[in-house]
């Protein structure tokens, strides 16, 4: 029993040495000659023995270039050999002995570390803490050997932990007794050089490392494996109880041990295996002390445990499908201990089980996350071309785009009327008009400076119910999160919004100086300034007869006046009623460049905005789907 304190990644079957220790003459104390070390066997990485998943086996590199006569004569010569590309690992989902994930994995990392920049500004950090937590776990790990597999050996106090840990590893290394708690910190055993960097990760001094049986005593098989001792999960020692939350959220793989007194636990079920159920391809739960248990009553216990585990949401791994290996064994009297050894054999050479860990973590980080980018039950978030239609129609009733229009349409008319209109007629209205300024009315809105401020009161209320309107349509179907955003950015857009529509009501309402004249017009006023004059040659005519100046003859000029008065007011009509077309157009016309300039500046202010936070949504949500779209683990 020895402590571990090579630093190297050791391999078997390179340059004549061991991973199980330095050979002979070797320099290997101190810092230095580690580092030394670290550099040699990095150099050595194309050559050495990668034994990744046996259900896919990758191009071997584990045979050095040899010289001629060194050279196995069943050694097929150099050119022969099958010459492996990265494209071999594409397919792969585990951490590559280069030190990088390999296929659907890298995917799903990437997503998520592409899901979790794009969320920093919209979701506070607490939710995002998880995922963040697993990327730093996973560059850490992939930092780290990629041809050794931590397991955990973790289990209640008296559940046989401690002597199951010594039975796998063929030599007393974790005292066992009746004193509780036993185990008061993490030992670990390490089966081949090179694992301490991972050690190191798990927080255990180099006091508490150590080494299984010697050579020709212990399962070669179990090369690369690194078996870590925790204390009791239900310690009445708090720092037991974080020591062990720690350490199991940084190994590759986790045996729970039970005994027949304490499986149905409900700490053990609620704390631990029902929070890790998506992590069932890396946990074994072996039931301890089964020597305790008389006849069948072993089988009886071990299904019930397999029902608690079925209601916890743990996959069982029967029948060749992926999941929780569950078995009975007794550490005491080593009955059932060798399949258990067998079945970490296996376990340990796939080397996919830091990988497998990986990807149940980013399956619950994911999940946690569902809430923040998946509203179920509701339509998806969009900006359609309805609600943007209704928001126009809004900012255009606010700034009064259809008010407007009918000043416009007045004015162009008043202006026909005064050109057109009889004199006398001019004069009473000009009458009319230097009265109503008199009281204050506006001539062309007719309204009283009170009612203009209360309008404008109004139109301000106008404009922020448009804006309400526009965001809950666009954020209904969003996450919480996300709608809250959307009607953030809605409401930074709208400030400011009332003044600026004013402004454009000024820039953009009634056309300034005279409305445009149609080509009729010359001929309406010339016929109405005949009229005039009819009316004025009619009336001296008839008082130069009465003043006895012409020839007594009263029905020519009455007849002559009379048609002057009669036709003034009918070319007046007449030029009313072709005024009504262009009065009408010149008033649209006023009223669409008013709305035009209102809906540019919603677009610009509000929707916009809200659309580029649909899009970030949008983009987020693809991010997420990549994630769990490209599980591994079947969630």
């Amino acid at each position: 029993m020895t402590a571990v304190t090579d630093d190297t990644d050791g391999v078997d079957g390179v340059d004549g040495e061991r991973a199980d220790g330095p050979a002979e003459g070797r320099w290997d104390d101190g810092l230095i000659a580690r580092r030394a070390a670290e550099r040699a066997a990095a150099r050595g990485e194309q050559q050495a023995v990668r034994a990744l998943r046996p259900t896919r086996p990758l191009p071997d590199r584990s045979m050095p270039d040899r010289s001629p006569s060194d050279r196995s004569p069943s050694d097929p010569p150099p050119s022969d050999r099958p010459q492996e590309s990265d494209d071999d690992y594409d397919d792969y989902d585990g951490l590559l002995p280069g030190g990088a994930y390999g296929g659907r994995l890298r995917g799903r990392l990437d997503a998520l570390r592409e899901l979790v920049g794009l969320s920093r500004t919209r979701l506070d950090g607490t939710t995002l803490a998880e995922a963040g937590r697993v990327l730093d776990e996973a560059a850490a790990r992939q930092r780290l050997s990629a041809r050794h597999t931590v397991v955990a050996v973790a289990g209640a106090t008296g559940s046989g932990k401690s002597t199951l840990f010594n039975a796998l590893a063929g030599v007393q290394i974790s005292d066992t007794g009746l004193r509780r708690p036993t185990t008061s910190a993490p030992i670990a055993c390490s089966w081949t050089d090179g694992a301490a960097g991972l050690l190191d990760r798990l927080g255990i001094p180099g006091r508490l490392r150590r080494r299984p049986a010697p050579l020709g005593f212990r399962d070669e098989a179990l090369n690369g494996l690194v078996l870590v001792d925790l204390p009791d999960h239900d310690s009445a020692a708090t720092a037991h109880r974080d020591q062990v939350d720690r350490v199991l959220t940084l190994v590759d793989a986790v045996i729970w041990v039970v005994d027949p007194e304490k499986y149905a636990d409900a700490v053990l079920h609620e704390r631990y295996l029902r929070p890790l159920a998506g992590h069932a391809e890396v946990t074994f739960v072996v039931l301890n002390q089964v020597e305790r248990l008389p006849g069948d009553a072993a089988d009886l216990v071990l299904d019930d445990l397999r029902r608690l585990l079925d209601e916890d949401g743990m996959a069982l791994g029967e029948h060749g499908e992926p999941g929780a290996t569950v078995l009975a064994l007794s550490a005491l009297t080593g009955e059932g201990v060798a399949e258990l050894r067998e079945m970490l054999g296996q376990f340990v050479q796939e080397r996919g089980a830091a990988a497998r860990r990986l990807s149940a973590d980013v399956d619950a980080a994911a999940a946690r996350l569902r809430p923040v980018y998946v509203a179920d039950g509701r339509r998806p978030p969009e900006l359609g071309e309805r609600a943007r239609a209704e928001f126009t129609d809004r900012l255009a009733e606010a700034v009064g785009a259809a008010a407007v229009g009918q000043a416009a349409e007045r004015e162009w008319r008043r202006n026909a009327g005064k050109s057109c209109g009889t004199p006398w007629l001019r004069l009473w209205r000009w009458y009319e008009a230097h009265r109503a300024l008199g009281a204050g009315i506006d001539p062309i809105s007719g309204q009283t400076p009170a009612e203009g401020e209360e309008e404008e009161i109004t139109a301000r209320q106008r404009v922020e119910q448009a804006v309400r309107t526009v965001a809950d349509a666009a954020a209904a179907g969003l996450p919480a999160p996300w709608a809250q955003a959307v009607r953030e950015s809605a409401v930074r857009g709208a400030a400011g919004l009332p003044e600026e529509l004013d402004v454009l009501a000024v820039r953009a309402g009634l056309p300034r100086g005279r409305p445009p004249k149609p080509a009729w017009w010359p001929a309406a006023v010339l016929t109405q300034a005949s009229m005039t004059l009819l009316q004025i040659f009619g009336g001296l005519w008839l008082v130069g007869q009465i003043v006895g100046v012409l020839e007594p003859q009263l029905l020519p000029p009455v007849l002559v006046m009379l048609a002057g008065i009669v036709g003034g007011p009918l070319v007046e009509w007449a030029c009313s009623v072709a005024a009504r077309g262009p009065a009408r157009r010149y008033g649209q016309d006023a009223e669409r460049r008013l709305r035009e300039a209102a809906a540019g500046c919603g677009r610009a202010r509000v929707l916009d905005p809200v659309s580029a936070e649909l899009m970030r949504y949008w983009e987020v949500r693809e991010q997420y789907v990549a994630v769990t779209g490209l599980s591994t683990t079947g969630r």
